[in-house]
């Protein structure tokens, strides 16, 4: 009997030793790759001291450990099934450990490289941008992260190396005595890894928000593990309707309905006539911040000439989902983007069907880059723009930045289109520039930090535009809107949970727009489209979300949105709540904390007809 118990325990314990190394080596690789996403960011954690460091290592060990359970999970497995194979399964499980080694090191080098662009951990974002357009993907890309992609490499054969030996079987095992007896043990202590993956035994599970631990937004996200975020994302890539619940839906529907309004009664007319042309400028990465360095003389004087609003955001923090805000009137979302689903965003608003169903002529849609990059074509279409220019249709010789088409030969091409429309009636033309996106390769010098010239020189492309409008006369029946589609690349390094991350500018000017005029009406993008149809008379009765910032009757505020958090500011609280921390981050204003419930309730609403699309 105790020759038995003896091989049982020996069987048992060995099996035991190899479960417990593979969890523990996978803690060990998740702490040191968070000790290398801060030493690639050191621009951001020199900043803070060493306690600071061993805390985010520390806080972060909850979302290590879950993740390690996962990834602990089949090799367990394979080490229940080795007792009956006598060892067969200890190369299948080396591989197992060299192929997952390769896709953590990978996810983490990429999380680390796009954190000094995005500054929030690494989600399903990048994937969606990849996958439709690999070279737009990586037109940021300079050296430093070239040499980064190098020592991934690296790493991965060294790591191939070290598994090779580590995992390597010595010899091949006879079969464990008491197979069964040992089989029960073993899938006993398998099902412990259950509570590492749960997080504990209570009836939450793990979050990423379990990490968050301190007021300095960089030091959560170098706690959480970018593996499991990216997991986490992706649960939630379908079920839009479980998503932010935050109250019963009958006081969610009471709020929303009391911050909604589509028409627009009592608007201000700033417009000369009724049928303009029409052109939307969506300036790439623009900021209000940016207007204030005098690299963007001609937007300041466009400004100064026609309507500024001086309290106007973004709705996020990416193209994708600021083109949807501004041509559909839609919020973005924070933990998805619409565009990217055209059995969706099919259903959207749109303000060029709005027009030419009101009696313009056409819509027409120019971009120097790939129109194919996230879904926009498809996006597009569905929105009724029946022409498209794009990085194609140039000559190669403009295609060579990394972006595409540079500003100054998009809008050359826009103004030989015009001077040769022979339409009779009003049209719309959506413009988008890309020259002011990183790597800020542009073919002019124009000021000597290199972020500032890529703006000068798309302001002078914007400027030039404009002047040719007026000389040709037709300046005097257009209507110009300027907006960024985000903030991004200046100033560097702006936290995202901050107001000034989101404050950009809308210029509404034009010879067919009465002027000179500020408005501190607050505002956000997906309120352009109420606000100009309203001018030209036609119903946008449809554009739930949007609102005419020149009718005083209505509420008005700015609604944006971050990874998983969202803000809400007017000119009585201006608010940020993180919905991984559960908690206010930013609160101000005479009236405190009086957009949470407001945020709440709209952010909920929002989901709701996400998933009723």
């Amino acid at each position: 009997m105790l020759r038995h118990l003896f091989f049982f325990t020996f069987a048992a314990m060995k099996q035991l030793k190899a479960l417990i190394k593979g969890f523990v080596y996978w803690v060990i690789l998740f702490l040191l790759l968070k000790l290398a996403f801060m030493l690639y960011n050191w621009s951001t954690y020199s900043a803070v001291g060493a306690s600071d460091w061993l805390r985010v290592l520390w806080h972060g060990l909850p979302l290590d450990f879950s993740l390690a359970g996962y990834l602990t999970v089949i090799p367990a497995l394979t080490l229940i099934a080795d007792l009956w194979t006598g060892g067969r399964l200890l190369l299948l499980r080396r591989c197992y450990y060299l192929l997952m080694t390769w896709i953590v090191v990978i996810l983490h080098v990429l999380n680390a490289v796009l954190y000094g662009y995005w500054r929030f951990p690494l989600d399903t974002t990048p994937m969606f941008y990849f996958f439709s357009s690999p070279r737009d993907a990586f037109a940021s890309a300079g050296p430093k992260e070239y040499v980064l992609l190098t020592v991934l490499i690296v790493l991965i054969i060294v790591s191939f190396g070290v598994f090779f030996h580590f995992y390597s079987p010595k010899r091949k095992s006879d079969k464990a005595p008491h197979r069964i007896l040992t089989t029960i043990g073993l899938a006993l202590l398998t099902g412990l890894l259950f509570i590492p993956i749960r997080g504990g035994v209570t009836v939450s599970t793990m979050n990423t928000g379990e990490v968050y631990f301190s007021d300095k937004q960089f030091l959560n996200h170098a706690a959480v593990n970018p593996v499991f975020s990216l997991m986490e994302s992706l649960s939630r890539e379908s079920d839009f309707a479980s998503q932010y619940r935050f109250m019963d839906d009958v006081e969610a529907t009471k709020i929303f309905q009391s911050m909604t309004a589509t028409r627009s009664d009592s608007a201000q007319t700033i417009l000369t006539q009724s049928r303009p042309d029409v052109y939307i400028i969506v300036m790439e990465s623009f900021s209000r911040l940016v207007m204030k360095t005098g690299a963007t003389p001609n937007l300041c004087r466009l400004a100064d000439e026609g309507v500024m609003f001086e309290n106007f955001y973004a709705n996020s923090f990416r193209t994708d989902r600021g083109l949807v805000a501004i041509l559909s009137g839609f919020p973005a979302q924070p933990s998805m983007s619409i565009m990217k689903y055209a059995v969706k965003n099919r259903h959207l608003p749109s303000i060029a069907r709005s027009m030419i169903k009101g009696g313009y002529k056409a819509a027409t849609y120019y971009y120097g880059g790939d129109i194919d990059f996230c879904n926009q074509r498809s996006y597009l279409v569905s929105q009724g723009y029946t022409r498209f220019v794009a990085d194609k249709n140039f000559p190669l010789k403009y295609r060579l930045s990394k972006w595409g088409v540079p500003d100054g030969p998009l809008f050359d091409q826009v103004e030989k289109d015009v001077s040769k429309e022979l339409l009779a009636g009003p049209v719309l033309r959506v413009i988008q520039t890309s020259s002011s996106h990183e790597p800020f390769d542009v073919p002019v010098q124009l000021n000597r930090n290199k972020r500032l010239n890529a703006f000068a020189y798309t302001d002078q492309c914007i400027g030039r535009f404009t002047d040719w409008l007026k000389r040709t006369g037709r300046w005097k029946k257009s209507v110009v809107i300027l907006v960024a589609d985000h903030l991004g690349a200046y100033p560097e390094q702006i936290e995202n949970l901050t107001l000034p991350r989101f404050q950009i500018p809308l210029v509404i000017t034009g010879g067919a727009v009465k002027g000179p005029l500020k408005l501190d009406v607050y505002g956000s993008q997906q309120d352009i489209a109420a606000t100009l149809l309203g001018q030209l008379g036609i119903a946008h009765d449809d554009f739930v979300f949007s609102k005419d910032l020149l009718d005083p009757s209505i509420p008005h505020f700015a609604f944006f949105t971050i990874p998983d958090a969202f803000g809400m500011a007017d000119e009585e609280n201006r608010l940020i709540y993180d919905n991984q921390a559960s908690k206010i981050v930013l609160d101000e204003g005479p009236r405190k904390g009086s957009n949470l419930l407001r945020g709440k309730a709209y952010l909920q609403k929002l989901y709701d007809i996400i998933a009723k699309m």
